[in-house]
């Protein structure tokens, strides 16, 4: 039997909490940015993802601004902190167990998520998935340029880079063997295309498609 594909989108579906609007609150608490203008923007960026709407390249330069110029090293003692004080209190072992199980079934297990990869390798790490699909982020000498590299992953966007990478690939993997987690109407354009769409603690435009279309529901936040 070809191996089954085990997707799941990251913030607000194995993450009890967004991980990217999390790291603007950081920024504010570490005094790295005005506590005013920054949230103000942050919360606007954040309906905009709930509306479906996100600028997702104004998105990433605002959320990657305040550390442009940070090294390697500067920036990984930065998250360091960020995994510590922002993400840990967002882990939900109901997500562990959900993805432990894919693994011991065999499956393939991958986190697809729209939030930049500087932020979500060290989430991914946690979980020890197989594979990190995201919003991949743009180096130059060293130091983040605060633009996205590629396709952004988020909306159609996901289903593309995850279509380029399964070709890149060259296996069995395909979407037609394939289950995804989401909790996001954002990520409609996926959950369409898996074989196994379920909808995890779904945001209300989201639960009532699932209902529509007979899709699983359920919650890791019990």
């Amino acid at each position: 039997m070809p191996q089954r594909l085990a997707l799941f989108d990251l913030d607000n579906t194995l993450l009890a909490g967004d991980s990217d609007h999390a790291w603007g609150e950081f920024l504010i608490a570490q005094q790295l940015v005005d506590e005013s203008s920054h949230r103000q923007k942050n919360d606007s960026f954040y309906q905009d993802y709930l509306n479906g709407e996100l600028d997702i390249h104004a998105y990433v330069a605002f959320t990657l601004g305040p550390i442009l110029a940070y090294s390697a090293s500067e920036r990984a003692k930065l998250h360091e902190h960020f995994m510590q004080q922002a993400v840990q209190p967002l882990l939900i072992d109901k997500a562990f167990d959900l993805v432990n199980a894919h693994k011991q079934q065999g499956d393939f297990t991958v986190i697809i998520t729209a939030t930049n990869s500087f932020i979500t390798d060290p989430i991914a790490k946690l979980f020890s998935v197989e594979q990190l699909l995201a919003t991949d982020v743009e180096l130059l000498d060293g130091k983040l340029t605060g633009r996205i590299a590629g396709i952004p992953c988020y909306q159609e966007g996901k289903v593309e880079k995850l279509k380029l990478w399964l070709k890149s690939l060259g296996s069995d993997l395909s979407l037609a063997n394939s289950v995804f987690y989401s909790d996001s109407i954002n990520d409609l354009p996926l959950l369409e295309q898996a074989y196994e769409a379920i909808a995890v603690d779904p945001d209300q435009e989201l639960a009532k498609i699932s209902v529509e279309k007979g899709w699983q529901t359920l919650s890791l936040r019990g």
